[in-house]
């Protein structure tokens, strides 16, 4: 079972059990003073101040219980159960605030029923006789126990009130340390999301650098060979473009020799069969690039 069910069961015991116990001190303040004082058997062994004191501790009680509600419904796990907690909840609403009005009317019922019970006594005292003397002493003797008695259990109410207020500072404050323990569970995901994807960025830089000087390196030898192989090319015209020129002259030489050991009447026709191969060099260096 989920924690926060089991946290909302236990609140809700908690309640019941607060809130019958607090009926049952507003019923005992309604019904404070209606006994006579003057029975030993029937003398109230606790105070009105002490019943309004536990009245209101159980109030402060039952008020806590609905704070503890009110944090724990949006961390239930499904949507039925927080609406069925929020109905719950404004029903402690109602309740509580019924207690407080009963609470004022009880005490309302007390103060009469106290101011009733005086007047009986008094006339008790003033009738005279044995029983009129026999309370009147037992008046006197109780009288300095009650106070101290009342003193006492004030002072514990006030200690106990003020442990019921420190219980929910330390509640409020848990509540927040867990709802700050969460953001950091979350902050903490993210960070190693963003980790996990800062690596795989990194090692993609570092890939995509080795790739760059891969290719750096791969067109420089590129370029180193264009160059190369443009050099031999230019090279090897150059010495074509030599050997032709060498050709050539030894060409018009053997001709000019011929043309001279030749009679006059055959110059014309060997210069009409062969053609003339005087060709300029940068017209032929031209044809040949």
């Amino acid at each position: 079972m989920d924690e926060v069910v089991v946290e909302v069961e236990k609140t809700k015991r908690e309640w019941e059990e607060a809130y019958e116990k607090t009926i049952g001190h507003v019923l005992a303040i309604q019904e404070y003073g209606k006994s006579k004082r003057g029975d030993g058997d029937g003398e109230e062994k606790i105070s009105l101040q002490r019943l309004n004191g536990l009245a209101q501790d159980g109030l402060s009680l039952l008020n806590s219980l609905q704070f503890n509600l009110d944090l724990l419904s949006p961390q239930l796990p499904s949507d039925d159960q927080i609406q069925s907690t929020q109905s719950l909840l404004e029903t402690w609403k109602n309740q509580y605030q019924s207690l407080r009005v009963n609470l004022r009317s009880a005490n309302l019922q007390a103060k009469d029923n106290m101011r009733k019970a005086a007047q009986s006594e008094r006339e008790l005292l003033l009738g005279g006789g044995t029983e009129s003397t026999v309370l009147r002493r037992k008046r006197q003797a109780n009288a300095g126990v009650i106070s101290d008695s009342e003193s006492l259990t004030e002072s514990l109410r006030r200690s106990r009130q003020m442990l019921v207020q420190e219980v929910e500072r330390g509640t409020n404050t848990l509540g927040v340390i867990d709802g700050s323990n969460e953001i950091l569970k979350k902050a903490d995901s993210e960070y190693k999301g963003h980790k996990s994807l800062l690596s795989r960025t990194r090692n993609l830089l570092s890939t995509m650098q080795r790739q760059d000087v891969i290719e750096r390196i791969i067109l420089i030898i590129g370029f180193a060979l264009f160059a190369i192989v443009v050099a031999y090319v230019v090279s090897k015209r150059i010495g074509i473009l030599r050997l032709q020129q060498m050709a050539t002259a030894a060409i018009k030489a053997r001709m000019a020799g011929k043309a001279g050991a030749m009679p006059l009447g055959q110059e014309f026709d060997i210069g009409n069969t062969v053609p003339n191969v005087n060709v300029p060099l940068q017209q032929g260096l031209h044809d040949e690039l």
